[in-house]
């Protein structure tokens, strides 16, 4: 029996060489974005960089800016998926101190780890170029976070093991107690080691134990 492919199955099909090609432009243009910013960037750099032509980048991308708005697409993508996971069994976990100290070590080692706060300073960098990207990576990445964590604190004073009359403000004061120091420093410095990412996991305890001491019933 032979099938045949549907209108929808064929909208849906890439070229394979398409998907290899748009994965190493985007893997090597992110590099380059990062190192040189977007004005300082040419198309030609990307396809250095990437080890293909300047015409295999044309066969993919329309421009640079199409480039650039898929790097920072994905990226929001992702830290919303970080986001999503890294809260999702917070309200419901049994023992409040437990849930908030893991999440705040979580958050610290995400502030150091990989290409998160690079990728956040060259977002800042152009936010007034891209400023809808500005607004809409806050909204989907730290500003979910804040929701999250606003509900899972509201869920731990309904069950009696806080105590919290405001959770959006407690949800700030956790969030900078346990990793604002460490993402003002990761911003302005120019790299990370394992001395500093373990001191900002450090810090992140420390501040978790703070707030609970804070919002003890």
């Amino acid at each position: 029996m032979t099938v045949q492919a549907t209108s929808s199955d064929r909208a849906d099909y890439e070229d394979p060489r398409i998907t290899r090609s748009r994965a190493l432009i985007m893997a090597a243009a992110a590099r380059v974005f990062i190192e040189h910013g977007y004005p300082g960037t040419s198309v030609d750099d990307i396809a250095v960089e990437a080890g293909v032509s300047k015409r295999t980048v044309y066969n993919v991308f329309d421009d640079k800016e199409q480039l650039f708005r898929a790097i920072i697409g994905e990226a929001i993508a992702t830290a919303e998926r970080f986001s999503n996971e890294l809260v999702a069994t917070t309200a419901e976990a049994p023992d409040a101190a437990a849930a908030l100290t893991a999440l705040a070590r979580e958050l610290a080692a995400s502030v150091l780890g990989g290409r998160v706060v690079p990728l956040r300073r060259l977002l800042i960098g152009e936010a007034r170029r891209f400023p809808e990207f500005a607004t809409e990576y806050y909204d989907r990445a730290p500003g979910r976070v804040m929701t999250a964590v606003a509900g899972a604190l509201r869920a731990f004073d309904q069950r009696g093991q806080l105590r919290v009359d405001d959770a959006e403000l407690a949800a700030e004061h956790f969030a900078f107690l346990t990793i604002g120091a460490s993402l003002d420093r990761a911003l302005f410095e120019a790299g990370t080691d394992a001395a500093s990412a373990d001191a900002a996991i450090e810090r992140a305890e420390r501040g978790a134990a703070a707030f609970l001491r804070a919002y003890a019933p």
